[in-house]
């Protein structure tokens, strides 16, 4: 049966394959050591273990953060129109609100006009409004 075997050049695994151990193979450089599934190119083999390579932090474009802070600021309109909608439709059949239904749709008009006002070009550099109670 094969087992997963890493080929090891200086500490570093530049090959992953798959070997019995036993036929005759031998990588043209470094050695074969068994290894855990997981393992491959790029990890680090000292005394014995192997060390997954540090990843880097993707950093992104401008225009990703900008993007990504559109779709921020059309989502929290869309809940915020949804958390709302109730209250409308009360008015719009012509219904009177209690106080505590005006003052929260007041705050939550705030907060929806606090949101539209946002520059997302100044992404990531970005203040949120705080939701309303």
């Amino acid at each position: 049966m094969s087992k997963t075997y890493a080929v090891i050049e200086n500490n570093t695994v530049v090959n992953v394959v798959l070997w019995d151990g036993e036929s005759e193979w031998s990588p043209d450089n470094g050695v074969a050591i068994p290894a855990a599934d997981g393992v491959g190119i790029g990890w680090l083999y000292a005394d014995g273990t192997f060390t997954a390579p540090d990843i880097p932090e993707q950093v992104k474009s401008h225009d990703e953060l900008v993007a990504e802070a559109e779709a921020e600021k059309r989502a929290r309109i869309d809940a915020a129109t949804s958390r709302i909608v109730v209250w409308q439709t009360k008015l719009l059949m012509g219904r009177k609100l209690t106080d505590g239904e005006s003052a929260s749709l007041n705050a939550w008009m705030d907060y929806i006009d606090a949101v539209t006002a946002i520059d997302t070009s100044t992404a990531p550099d970005i203040s949120w409004p705080e939701l309303p109670i």
